[in-house]
């Protein structure tokens, strides 16, 4: 299963959460290093543009990659428009997250190429639905008690590799998703909890949710 209709319902439920949001709680801190609200909105609005970049060149047969840095810097996009107001960054948000929806409808293999991840476009339609319900945390727009139960077993096959290889860590995948995404202290799991090892797929980041 290709999640294109759960992602979008992220995007609806994001949308939701924010529509009264404040220009006052833009800037309030997060407990991501260093972000404000606004700087999670700037990643996650920028992602979405990323990501739709990418669909939309695939589908014409160009790879690129998800971040040039010849013409995009991912971190001064983000301070650039981390202080937009609170109508500005839904407005963005909701441009760039149906854009990709658009780009999601016109593919009709799922196997093509792009220079992203495990090099599939699937792998797009994953990554914002990870990205959208993880930073909804953040943002405190969700708790993973809103998390669908299909995204916890998902997220839970994703991020078991920041596991060590000889911890055994069990409880349900609800609680297992929030403290292996780092959004939980493990509360509800049963064995020694270890440090967590770097996002799949990347360096680490404490801000990465994709």
């Amino acid at each position: 299963m290709i999640p294109t209709a759960e992602a979008a319902d992220a995007h609806r439920h994001l949308y939701r959460a924010l529509s009264s949001l404040t220009d006052a709680e833009v800037g309030a801190p997060t407990k991501l290093p260093g972000w404000t609200r606004g700087h999670v909105l700037a990643h996650v609005t920028d992602a979405g543009r990323a990501l739709a970049d990418l669909v939309e060149q695939a589908l014409l047969g160009v790879l690129i990659p998800l971040y040039d840095p010849a013409t995009h810097d991912r971190d001064a996009i983000i301070e650039a428009t981390a202080g937009r107001t609170a109508a500005e960054h839904r407005s963005a948000l909701r441009e760039h997250s149906e854009r990709l929806e658009a780009a999601w409808a016109r593919v009709t293999d799922w196997d093509q190429a792009v220079n992203y991840r495990d090099g599939k476009l699937s792998s797009t339609v994953f990554a914002r639905w990870r990205e959208v319900w993880i930073h909804a945390v953040d943002l405190d727009a969700a708790t993973p008690d809103d998390w669908p139960g299909e995204f916890c077993e998902h997220a839970v096959g994703f991020l078991k590799e920041r596991l060590p290889d000889d911890a055994i860590v069990t409880g349900p995948p609800r609680a297992l998703a929030a403290w292996l995404s780092g959004r939980d202290s493990g509360s509800g799991l049963t064995g020694d909890l270890p440090e967590l090892g770097p996002w799949p797929g990347g360096r680490p980041r404490n801000r990465d949710a994709r």
